[in-house]
């Protein structure tokens, strides 16, 4: 059942203007990879930019914070979960569109899409590009958020532009010259929600392509937890470095807290193996982070993002 929308700040009057569409209390380890997090205050299914800017003018009269949660991966959501409003991208926004243009094929690609769908998708056209994307979970504006890479390829290198709706409501578009790209992040402005990811890829060998994505999937295979809930890679690698590494020498393979586990197929990997909580997996980070930073003198950065409320630790 539904919860009614009564009881939260501007709820009923989004229920208005986006009937069926608005829930309150919705648990959010529905809909993270890892399984966990507690509930959205408002949670909200959204279909295009028109709604995402109807969003943004109710929460920014009612004074709440909007978070958005994609695919549900690369993040860990607070027991305590997330207050204000929670976008979801609905379906309406997995769709591609490609065209030819000088330098290869562009394809703009709707921010709910997952990331696998569109490496298989190119990979059928016979485009390369996005073949070292082949197992990264989740959606492409996740991935956009994070730079998504493996293997030595990110999604940075084959992205032309963003589209989204800004902070005051207004559907903008970001050429590649303004998205200021690192490691394993993306800083857009504050407010900016994205909707469309543009990709330029190159023609090429069909067979050659279909290799590089086979050797990519068994790397991935042979090296990264399978059956458990999880969200990715923990940390990020420091320079010059493997983090997965430096806490498999501090002994952190295996080690639980809860009903989280250092997986044993790779250390930097945290799994789900049975009704594990955000603290758990945040008191084996902070386990692994302490035993390299005193054996090692390596600080290690989360890779995957905090969301929610939390209590200090």
């Amino acid at each position: 059942m539904i919860p009614a929308v009564s009881g939260q700040p501007g709820a009923s009057h989004l229920e208005g203007m986006l009937p069926g569409r608005v829930r309150l209390h919705e648990p959010l380890s529905r809909h993270t990879s890892f399984r966990i997090g507690g509930p959205a205050d408002i949670w909200i299914d959204v279909v295009g930019a028109a709604d995402i800017g109807t969003v943004q003018a109710v929460a920014g009269a009612e004074g709440l914070p909007l978070t958005v949660v994609g695919g549900g991966t690369n993040i860990l959501v607070s027991d305590l979960g997330v207050r204000g409003i929670v976008i979801h991208p609905g379906r309406s926004l997995v769709s591609t569109e490609w065209s030819e243009c000088r330098g290869g094929i562009r394809v703009r690609a709707g921010a709910a899409l997952a990331l696998k769908r569109l490496v298989t998708e190119a990979i059928e056209r016979g485009l390369a590009g996005l073949e070292f994307a082949e197992g990264i979970p989740g959606s492409v504006g996740g991935g956009l958020l994070m730079n998504a890479g493996a293997f030595g390829g990110e999604l940075s290198q084959a992205i032309t532009g963003v589209e989204g709706v800004d902070g005051d409501g207004k559907v903008v578009r970001l050429s590649r010259e303004v998205l200021l790209f690192q490691y394993r992040r993306l800083d857009l402005p504050a407010g900016f929600v994205i909707t469309h990811v543009e990709f330029l890829l190159t023609p090429g060998e069909r067979e050659a392509i279909e290799a590089r994505r086979a050797d990519a999937k068994r790397r991935r295979e042979k090296h990264q937890p399978l059956g458990y809930p999880n969200a990715g890679s923990i940390f990020k690698n420091p320079p010059g470095l493997f983090a997965g590494l430096l806490l498999e020498s501090v002994g952190m393979k295996g080690e639980r807290c809860g009903g989280a586990m250092v997986a044993v197929e790779h250390a930097n990997f945290i799994v789900n193996v049975g009704h594990a909580s955000a603290a758990d997996v945040r008191a084996l980070m902070a386990e692994g982070a302490r035993r390299v930073w005193e054996r090692h003198g390596v600080r290690l950065e989360p890779e995957i993002r905090l969301v929610g409320e939390w209590r200090e630790v």
